[in-house]
Order: structure tokens, then C-alpha cells, then sequence
């Protein structure tokens, strides 16, 4: 199966290729940080076009976003706006002209109207399921991550510990998340492709870990990693409230509980990414 994976070089994207060369599937990356082609703002782009119409199966994971720091920055931005806006009315005009399945990747935002990019994946939603494809909504997936300027909050916080030892948090902390690793959101994806006719643009395909933590709680996994290594560091929480989410709290559909399960525990994924970022320092 030839599969084209937009927004290769993301968090979800960069490990989903991997995972799936692993499986012997023929996969095409897509990425504007390869090269000016593959830019998916840019309209008319005849090489994404060849691409869709090539491939068996697509994953438009492709978005300008990052975490919490990122979103207080840039999402009420006019480049913000217009890069999303962009890269989904091009890849979804080609996606219409040739049929093609495909799951776009949203989040469990897109019902908060105050929020640019919920509501610029919502939009998301509403072109999928007019060409009949499958909508996944994200929570909060971790892993390894290349672009520091995008970090979200478990790589943002080991990256300080390894350079500042001692650093303020955004806010108090004690709003809670569902954190999922990536390699478990790889493993979801796969389902979804191979049972594809199972579902329909309607399902409530919610990707976490069904378990929620306070920001706090990340903080203490993280300092407890650093204290193994004989290095004290102290995560600081703020005064200030969430205001990306605004502490609102939405509850997951298990629906795809019925295809695949995380495995990866909060602890071990953290693990994972904090020796990988460890060989860094």
C-alpha cells in the first residue's frame, strides 16, 4: 500500500513514516521543512497533487501548530490563520478531485470556539466529512520532538531541566490532560487504515490514553527522571490559570477501544523521550 503521510516531519508524523516503513508499507513523506515543493500553502502545487492522485491512502497530519506556548503566541495571528486556512483548502480540493481515503488528524479542541485553532480544525472536520473521510481527534500526543519552538509541555519541560535546572511554569499546573505516546497514536492510526470501511465521517474517533493527569503531576514524573540522574532541578508552578484551554475539559468517546488500546504508560513514554533528550545533553 503506497501511503502518503502530510506533515512528515511532525511530532505524530515523523514517527508514524517510521513505524510504517517498519511494516512494509511504501510511504511518501511530506513536509515543508524537506523542501519549497512541499509546501502545502502553496496553490497551485502540482507536486502535492501527483502525490494524492499516487497513493492508496493519506494522512493529513499536516498543521501550523505547537503547544501551549506556541498557541499563547501565535494562534490569534494573521499568519497563523492563514497557513492553516491555506494548506487545508488546497490539499482538501485535491483530496475532492480524486476520492481518495484519508483520515484528517483534528483535536479534542475543535468544539472550543474561542480558540483559533479549535476552531480552524473544526473547519477541518466539517471538509472531511464532506468527502466522506475519517476524522481522528488528538490528545495531547508526546514524543520526540525536532522543532523546539513548537515544544509541548513534557519536552518543553526536560529541555529547561537539562538548561535552566530551575524554571517557571505557564500556569499553576493543575489543569488536567490526557497524554498519549506516539508510538501507541501510530498503532491507532494503522487500525484505522486497515478497517477504514468499518467507520464513517460521524464516529467519535477520540486517540488518548483515557487517562487524565494534572500538569503538576508531569512535573513531578519529570523532576523525579532528573533525580535519578543525580541532578536536582524544580519545576515552579505559576499564578496563572489556564487560558489555551481555559481549563474547559471534554470527555473522550471510547468508541475505537473496540480496534486498539494505548499501551505505553504516562511513566514509560516519558522515560522514553527523556533518554533520547538526554543523549542531546
Amino acid at each position: 500500500m503506497r501511503v502518503l503521510i502530510l506533515g512528515s516531519s511532525g511530532q505524530v508524523g515523523a514517527y508514524l513514516s517510521e513505524y510504517l516503513v517498519k511494516k512494509g508499507y511504501e510511504v511518501t513523506n511530506f513536509d515543508v521543512l524537506n523542501n519549497e515543493k512541499e509546501d502545502l500553502r502553496v496553490i497551485p502545487n502540482d507536486y502535492l497533487e501527483r502525490c494524492i492522485e499516487e497513493s492508496d491512502f493519506i494522512f493529513f497530519l499536516a498543521f501550523d501548530v505547537g503547544g501551549s506556548r506556541y498557541l499563547r503566541k501565535y494562534q490569534n495571528t494573521f499568519e497563523f490563520i492563514n497557513n492553516n486556512s491555506r494548506l487545508m483548502v488546497n490539499t482538501f480540493d485535491y483530496l475532492s478531485k480524486y476520492k481518495k481515503r484519508f483520515v484528517f488528524a483534528s483535536s479534542q479542541m475543535s468544539n472550543m470556539n474561542f480558540s483559533p485553532y479549535g476552531v480552524l480544525k473544526n473547519v477541518g472536520e466539517l471538509y472531511t466529512k464532506s468527502l466522506s473521510g475519517l476524522i481522528v481527534k488528538f490528545w495531547n500526543v508526546f514524543g520526540i520532538e525536532k522543532d523546539m519552538e513548537k515544544a509541548h509541555v513534557i519536552t518543553d519541560f526536560i529541555k529547561k531541566g537539562f538548561e535552566e535546572r530551575e524554571f517557571q511554569m505557564l500556569t499553576n499546573g493543575l489543569e488536567e490532560r490526557e497524554f498519549l505516546y506516539a508510538e501507541d497514536c501510530c498503532e491507532a492510526l494503522e487500525k484505522l487504515m486497515l478497517h477504514y470501511e468499518e467507520f464513517n465521517s460521524n464516529d467519535d474517533l477520540h486517540i488518548t490514553s483515557f487517562e487524565s493527569n494534572t500538569i503538576l503531576e508531569i512535573a513531578s514524573i519529570v523532576e523525579s527522571l532528573f533525580k535519578r540522574e543525580g541532578l536536582d532541578i524544580k519545576i515552579k508552578p505559576g499564578k496563572e490559570i489556564d487560558q489555551v484551554q481555559r481549563s474547559q475539559k471534554n470527555r473522550p468517546n471510547q468508541y475505537i477501544t473496540k480496534w486498539w488500546r494505548p499501551r505505553t504508560t504516562l511513566q514509560e513514554g516519558i522515560g522514553q523521550v527523556f533518554e533520547h533528550m538526554k543523549s542531546n545533553y
